[in-house]
């Protein structure tokens, strides 16, 4: 098994903090990686984790008493299924994902272009249903290829058992929670539909919004991508090693979900998303039952997603604020990011998420939770 000297987490995250664990196994092949998932597994009370791009994780500053798995397979391949009109590729865990986003738009492939610079890898999209204006993994998630930490076998998933929504899955360690599935991903399959390169309308409502398009307004895909990237660098969201604003774990909090009479109680002007369709019921009375009175439908409690970042700004947490003597700030760019500045902890990251979440929670009475997985830090 190939075992490496522990490299400190600092640098392999894009928050740029944590110590060196004090095992590490790099697996370069889907072989490698079962078999020190399985080693690990096998040994009982050791703790572990799988580490891909490092770009959705808060390490602490301690050493982490366990195994590292890195997973370091890369590659896609097109295989047999899709259906007239697409594509169908699979894709291992550890491939750069805006390199395969990349491939994808300069082949005339579309379903995953609006997610262009998301840093990290393949296998991190499914286990959180990574998504951006607009487009997210599970409109072209086909199946994924698992290794179960309870059993040690391998199994292929259908999208529909992974219980995909915002930003989570049945595979995603929530703060406070565990995986309703403890099991990695090593590898993902896609459709994605053949448009060539020619410009067309944008179906999606909300990525034209995003993009400034009218309904009729076309663009290619290599125009999307171009744009998304222009404005994920304008919020500090694409990697820039000089620009300390993208050192961070890109949003470190999810966008509340809350009722829609929680709703109702933030300012008219919070950004706000209905996370169900109204519908017009339809009720259907047989003649011979017909007495003259129509019940009225009932009516359903629509959830609302809110937007964090407005949350954040409006508890009076401007772009840049930090605590006193702390190398950590949320971003100049974007409310939603907390970064590194230069040698930050991972406990002053921490100070700071706590104290962003006492100012939401004390000025709108929502508790926002963190986005990234972590690891010896407590909130």
């Amino acid at each position: 098994m190939p075992e490496v000297a522990p490299i400190p987490l600092r640098d392999l995250t894009t928050l740029r903090v944590g110590a060196a664990p004090a095992r590490m196994v790099d697996a370069h092949t889907r072989d490698e990686l079962v078999a020190a998932l399985r080693d690990v597994w096998e040994t009982g009370d050791e703790p572990w984790f799988v580490l891909g791009g490092g770009s959705n994780l808060l390490a602490g500053d301690e050493p982490f008493p366990g195994t590292v798995i890195r997973i370091l397979t890369s590659g896609f391949e097109e295989i047999p299924g899709a259906r007239d009109g697409f594509v169908r590729l699979r894709v291992e865990a550890g491939q750069n994902w805006d390199e395969l986003v990349a491939w994808t738009v300069s082949q005339g492939l579309a379903g995953i272009e609006a997610m262009s610079g998301i840093p990290g890898t393949a296998g991190a999209a499914p286990i959180q249903n990574v998504g951006a204006y607009g487009q997210e993994i599970v409109q072209t998630l086909v199946e994924v290829e698992l290794i179960d930490e309870a059993t040690g076998d391998v199994s292929t998933v259908p999208a529909s058992e992974l219980g995909l929504g915002p930003r989570t899955s049945v595979l995603k360690h929530h703060y406070g929670s565990v995986a309703p599935r403890s099991a990695v991903v090593l590898s993902l399959t896609i459709d994605l539909a053949r448009v060539g390169h020619e410009a067309r309308p944008v179906a999606d409502a909300r990525l034209r919004s995003a993009l400034g398009l009218t309904p009729d307004q076309a663009v290619s895909g290599s125009w999307i991508r171009e744009t998304v990237l222009a404005i994920r660098g304008s919020k500090g969201m694409v990697l820039n090693e000089p620009d300390h604003d993208t050192h961070s774990a890109g949003s470190f909090f999810n966008n509340p979900i809350v009722s829609e009479a929680v709703s109702r109680t933030l300012p008219a002007e919070c950004p706000r998303w209905p996370m169900t369709p109204t519908v017009d019921a339809v009720s259907v009375i047989p003649l011979s039952q017909w007495d003259g009175y129509v019940p009225p439908p009932a009516r359903t409690e629509t959830q609302v997603k809110v937007s964090a970042a407005w949350l954040i700004e409006n508890s009076g947490l401007p772009k840049g604020f930090s605590l006193p003597r702390s190398r950590a700030s949320l971003s100049t760019k974007h409310t939603l990011a907390l970064t590194n500045r230069g040698g930050a902890t991972a406990g002053e990251v921490g100070e700071l998420a706590r104290f962003v979440q006492s100012r939401v929670a004390a000025e709108f009475g929502i508790v926002l939770m963190p986005e990234p997985v972590l690891v010896g830090v407590e909130l």
